[in-house]
């Protein structure tokens, strides 16, 4: 057919701002909100498309240094990252099957790379002259440290443990998170000229107004250290205490057994690592009560699996009453059924009593896993320009890769306000690319599942999932959509002989349109779709539809559908 009339201008029915180089244009962070889910639900802004792309060529290596980049921690978050990627990932979306193991795909990055010593990344910006203290060696701590010391700033970390890492090795179970990993990633922020000084807590020597006179400033990273009660009837009673506490002995070498009839409080990822550490130190008997629905639980795919496989109960909307027993020693404890009534203004679904509902579960222990709060009492309300905070310590317990990207970004603020101007910005760096290597057949990969140890074989310090092996891995990450190529019709060379739209694998990925709806900052918000020739503008490639595979390039006649790879970047300002 002939062209159709009142072509649409350039740059208005492009995605992105420029077609190679450096945007800043709201369209631009616009589209790879849009486009790149699974990045966008990181908090780190992990280049998820970048890694996975390298993995399913093998090139283990660099996938690891691209999330290296990001997020600081790779083996550890493959392990015991919440994935809110995952629910965002396209392949997840209805009828599209189940969403890439984006998770296990960064632990096989790191699992699979050629080199086995510590991989540093390289500086920033030079020396700067000035010299900052981190207060807290647990993963925001150590994010923002190694932020500020790759920006040329001295860095000193203050941990008052005897190692570093917080809750990666004072609350996470080595069943799940393996120490050597642990160990080598923190190694890693040390080579980047992070001092980390261990038995050291901030408070009489050295004092907080010692750091803020010997440095040019101070971020708080201190975790949430202020454990949550219960103030029930029976809760001063022996054998019931904080599951934290529990965890934190088991991981520094007990092996008591924390009762032989077991219940634990709470519905996140401390509560079933209580359980299941309970269960391997000999408890007969495990479960897990937690007042709200399984839906709002914060833990991972597959937990309550492995937790059934493991012998432990599970019941949800059960909250509990009050505690009896006798000779100073717990016997029972009384929960009461709830119903899940929706919170105010659509917030957080509260969980009320039915009444009559009671009943007794008889134990001889019972772990909170409730959660904790930071203590800032020490800091006695002050409130200067060279104190900053970061993670759990300024926002509350939240997951460890939130904990990262608050460490990023607090040594962001740190840095503008030592330096007195912004030294890197968020762009998105768009460059040609030929091929994206995606056929149609790579969409009906099924989801590779973690392989796991027997049953028999799963002792406290035993990794429960043994990890993908090499092949497994590549065909996992093959499933991407890689998300942040971009394929785009240039209407102005297209003469409409309409063979892209025959070789279209999916219905809806190119579109007659009669025109783009755009907003007031010039963002693409839509599109009208042509409904015949008289309103028919322009072709159209929807990427919230594109899988990626080039067919429609492949058999242009006139080479107008092009092809460039977008990524969201911080580059020096």
């Amino acid at each position: 057919m002939s062209a159709p009339a009142d072509r649409v201008e350039r740059w208005r029915q492009d995605a992105l701002s420029v077609r190679t180089g450096t945007g800043a244009h709201p369209k631009d962070f616009d589209w790879l909100a849009k486009s790149i889910p699974c990045q966008a639900a990181c908090p780190a802004r992990t280049d998820v498309p970048a890694y996975l792309d390298a993995i399913a060529q093998g090139r283990f290596d660099e996938a690891y240094r691209i999330n290296l980049a990001d997020n600081v921690f790779p083996a550890v978050l493959g392990r015991v990252c919440t994935r809110p990627c995952e629910p965002a990932c396209r392949h997840g979306w209805e009828e599209l099957g189940s969403p890439v193991a984006i998770c296990f795909s960064k632990r096989s990055a790191a699992d699979f790379q050629d080199r086995r010593e510590p991989v540093t990344l390289d500086p920033v910006f030079g020396p700067s002259g000035k010299s900052v203290a981190v207060v807290g060696g647990g993963p925001a701590g150590l994010s923002a440290a190694r932020e500020l010391a790759r920006w040329g700033h001295r860095v000193t970390v203050y941990e008052r443990e005897s190692e570093p890492g917080g809750l990666l090795v004072q609350g996470i179970p080595r069943f799940r998170l393996p120490r050597e990993a642990v160990a080598r990633e923190i190694e890693q922020v040390r080579l980047c000229g992070v001092r980390i000084l261990c038995s050291q807590p901030v408070g009489a020597d050295p004092s907080l107004d010692t750091l803020l006179s010997s440095f040019d400033a101070v971020i708080v990273a201190a975790g949430a250290q202020r454990l949550h009660t219960l103030p029930l009837p029976g809760s001063e009673l022996g054998g019931l205490r904080h599951g934290l506490a529990f965890l934190r002995e088991m991981n520094a070498g007990g092996r008591s057994k924390p009762g032989d009839r077991v219940v634990v409080i709470g519905g996140g990822f401390t509560a079933v690592d209580c359980a299941r550490a309970a269960r391997r130190l000999g408890a007969s008997s495990v479960r897990v009560l937690y007042r709200r629905s399984e839906e709002e639980m914060h833990i991972t795919p597959g937990e309550i699996r492995e937790m059934k496989d493991e012998g432990i109960s599970f019941e949800t909307q059960a909250a509990p009453v009050s505690f009896s027993g006798s000779g100073g020693r717990i016997e029972s404890a009384r929960f009461i059924r709830t119903r899940i009534q929706d919170g105010p203004g659509g917030g957080r679904r509260d969980p009320l009593p039915v009444p009559g509902s009671e009943f007794d579960i008889a134990c001889d222990a019972v772990l909170l896993a409730i959660g904790q709060a930071p203590d800032t009492a020490w800091l006695a309300g002050r409130t200067e320009p060279r104190l900053f905070t970061a993670g759990d310590f300024a926002s509350g317990s939240d997951s460890l890769i939130h904990a990262i990207a608050d460490g990023k970004a607090a040594a962001r603020r740190l840095d503008l306000f030592l330096m007195g101007a912004a030294r890197l910005r968020d762009v998105a760096e768009i460059v040609h690319a030929r091929r994206t290597g995606r056929t149609r057949a790579m969409d009906e990969i099924p989801r590779q599942e973690m392989p796991v140890l027997p049953l028999p074989a799963r002792l406290p310090e035993a990794e429960v999932e043994t990890g993908f092996d090499r092949a497994a891995a590549q065909r996992e990450a093959q499933r991407c959509y890689l998300c942040h190529y971009k394929f785009e019709i240039d209407n102005d060379y297209c003469i409409y002989c309409d063979r892209c739209l025959k070789a279209k694998p999916l219905p809806d990925c190119i579109v007659k349109v009669s025109r783009l709806v755009h907003d007031e900052q010039d963002r693409i918000a839509g599109f009208i779709p042509s409904t015949g020739p008289e309103d028919y503008r322009m072709l159209y490639i929807d990427s919230s539809k594109c899988i990626r595979c080039g067919a429609c390039r492949d058999v242009c006649p006139m080479a107008c559908i092009s092809l460039q790879r977008a990524s969201w970047r911080a580059a020096n300002a």
